[in-house]
């Protein structure tokens, strides 16, 4: 345990981009989790077995998180893919973005949206030799913001 003064606590918040006071809480606070709603592994985004959380230092509303159980195209075992929700009218502004497709029955397409049309999205799925998946009128698609790689 150090004494830390204010300017230098400053410049470390800074440096983490959080607020100073993130850094010092005492755990008084409220903890936001964001839910893990699928993992990406060898055969694609897939709903995960048992409920999770992630904790992100500071998350909005209507984040969702991706963790990657198996190295595919450039993320690996371990990731956490902190992702934002996009409703319909959004969707043009994710173009040749990594997103999160919801399919039926608790499926999903993770993969770069290549092309939006009035009916469809087109996604490539990470990783050399993909086939691209076309997915008709999804209610929402998540785009990945941040990931979160262990040291």
């Amino acid at each position: 345990m150090r004494t830390v003064s204010i300017i230098w606590l400053n410049r470390i918040a800074e440096a983490l981009g959080v607020d100073a006071a993130d850094l010092v809480d005492g755990g008084g606070g409220e903890k936001v989790e964001l839910p893990v709603v699928a993992v990406l592994g060898v055969l694609g985004a897939t709903a995960p077995k048992r409920t999770s959380v992630v904790v992100p230092p500071r998350p909005k509303g209507g984040q969702v998180a991706i963790t990657v159980s198996a190295s595919k195209g450039d993320y690996r075992a371990g990731d956490e893919i902190w992702c934002e929700t996009v409703e319909a009218d959004g969707f043009a502004g994710a173009l040749n973005r990594d997103v999160l497709v919801p399919r039926p029955a608790g499926r999903f397409l993770f993969g770069r949206l290549i092309d939006r049309d009035a009916e469809r999205l087109q996604l490539l799925p990470p990783g050399a030799g993909g086939r691209q998946q076309i997915v008709a009128n999804p209610p929402w698609i998540a785009v990945a913001t941040k990931l979160v790689r262990s040291l």
